[in-house]
């Protein structure tokens, strides 16, 4: 398989002069020419996409014969010296412990814009940053933070396949300006992070791991640890010390199976609580404008990776649930129950209440996902940009909630009548589905709570600004007259 990173954006025309020639004519009148001191794996991809974007290309290097195979036959591959000479823009792709080695460089720097690409190796929460450090080693130039967050894959293969975001921050407007466009022009999104100070932020950037996924996932694996050992305590314990009755073959599918949608559902309202939190804080303080506690924060911004999380379990149920016939437990249990069938002369075993039961059971489980895929597909970004906020707010909110009913819906009917069956109560714990349904039953009261009109219309009022404590003669517009922007439905 050829190396794809060793694959010219474009190729050589074979000689030099044609290379010179093939750059001058795709080198737009006027276009900087832009250097790359350094000859790593970041070095080269960024030369394949300057040069395939249409820019003059020098790259310096302390040993240029030994790098210049590396790069596309468009790029010039000479000295550090030479190249900081002839370049307007220079991109500074050494490790930031090698920055002093490009002292002797200073003079020839001096007035040039310098990009900074480098990353740390651990996240550094004091200072200063790398790019900080830079303009400290040459005062003369300006220093441009930038493309560190973007890899050397996403700039050999462009930013279709990759983040398309470049953060940049320097203390000079015109400098961060001239990279901006230079972004534009290789297909990226520049965003501006303001003065060099940023620097450190954009530097911590590639260092965390799931910072918004934290809590989300401590908490699905905890909801899993507890709703796990509640049904390995009576499913399985309590039958072997009571009946002596060995069901620890049932660990690793059933009670598994039965874990995941408990985890899925409260997961699933966990999304939706804290809306609703929201809402009736602001009818108890009577004004939209007191914050929230910052848990209640951090819980707002972080509902999405709750909602796929618990997409993610229910995903697992529904795949866990298919193959439970696959396990010879099952075919033997199947086989035991259709040879005592036989001895005992039962001539029809059909229940109508159980196949109604099942029936309705599994199509309540298949909407539950169904509506819980569609809200992952359309949290992905590429999705939600292309819906305005009342369309993402009615698939989020109002179909979510739909979600939410069926998930509970769906529970219900598998726990049918067994909550008042004294059996069921094993060890004094009753049924895992009871457990499961109090989270999401009160977060669908509470919700249909906010649906009351005088509680609906006092809430509407308060989020379009009406304050309880400052008497503002306020009147709402009719029905008719609003963009559901300040609806309910987006608790």
């Amino acid at each position: 398989m050829p190396d794809e990173m060793a694959r010219p954006l474009i190729r050589g025309r074979g000689g030099g002069a044609g290379s010179r020639q093939l750059e001058a004519s795709m080198s737009e009148l006027g276009a900087p020419v832009i250097g790359i001191l350094g000859t790593g794996d970041f070095s080269r991809s960024l030369a394949r996409r300057l040069v395939a974007s249409g820019y003059q290309v020098v790259v310096g290097s302390r040993t240029p014969k030994r790098s210049v195979a590396l790069f596309p036959e468009e790029a010039e591959v000479t000295s550090q010296l030479e190249a900081a000479s002839q370049a307007d823009l220079v991109f500074v792709a050494v490790f930031p412990e090698h920055h002093s080695t490009l002292m002797p460089l200073k003079a020839t720097l001096a007035g040039k814009t310098l990009v900074d690409v480098s990353n740390g190796l651990r996240i550094n929460r004091d200072g200063p940053s790398n790019a900080e450090q830079l303009a400290d080693l040459f005062p003369e130039s300006s220093v441009v933070k930038g493309f560190n967050t973007i890899s050397a894959w996403s700039l050999q293969m462009g930013p279709r396949d990759g983040s398309r975001q470049v953060f940049l921050c320097s203390n000079s407007n015109k400098s961060k300006s001239v990279v901006m466009q230079l972004c534009r022009r290789m297909g990226f999104i520049p965003v501006d992070m303001g003065l060099l100070s940023s620097s450190l932020e954009i530097e911590n950037l590639p260092l965390y791991l799931f910072p918004s996924w934290r809590i989300p996932i401590i908490c699905t694996l905890s909801l899993f640890l507890f709703f796990y050992l509640y049904n390995f305590i009576r499913d399985i314990l309590q039958p072997f010390i009571t009946a002596r009755k060995s069901l620890f073959y049932k660990m690793p599918i059933e009670t598994v199976n039965v874990t995941l949608p408990s985890v899925a559902l409260v997961m699933f309202a966990l999304v939706y609580l804290p809306g609703l939190i929201a809402a009736f804080l602001q009818l108890w303080w009577g004004t939209k404008y007191k914050r929230f506690p910052n848990w209640l924060d951090r819980w707002l911004a972080g509902r999405k990776q709750f909602g796929l999380c618990s997409f993610l379990c229910a995903v697992l149920h529904a795949i866990y649930s298919l193959c439970l016939p696959m396990r010879k437990s099952a075919r033997y249990k199947l086989l035991s129950e259709a040879f005592k069938q036989v001895k005992d002369g039962v001539e029809d075993s059909w229940v109508d209440e159980k196949v109604w039961r099942m029936e309705l059971y599994l199509s309540a489980g298949i909407l539950a996902l169904g509506l819980l895929s569609l809200l992952a597909v359309t949290s992905l970004p590429s999705v939600s940009n292309t819906v305005n906020w009342r369309e993402f707010s009615f698939i989020q909110s109002t179909l979510g909630y739909c979600a939410l009913s069926m998930a509970t819906l769906h529970t219900l009917l598998f726990g049918w009548d067994r909550a008042f069956d004294p059996a069921r109560y094993r060890f004094c714990l009753p049924p895992t589905f009871m457990l499961v349904l109090i989270l999401p039953v009160t977060v669908l009261l509470g919700r249909l709570a906010l649906f009351v009109p005088c509680v609906a219309g006092r809430l509407r009022q308060i989020r379009r600004g009406w304050e309880r404590s400052r008497h503002i003669r306020f009147v709402l517009p009719e029905d008719g007259c609003h963009n559901g922007l300040e609806d309910i439905s987006n608790v």
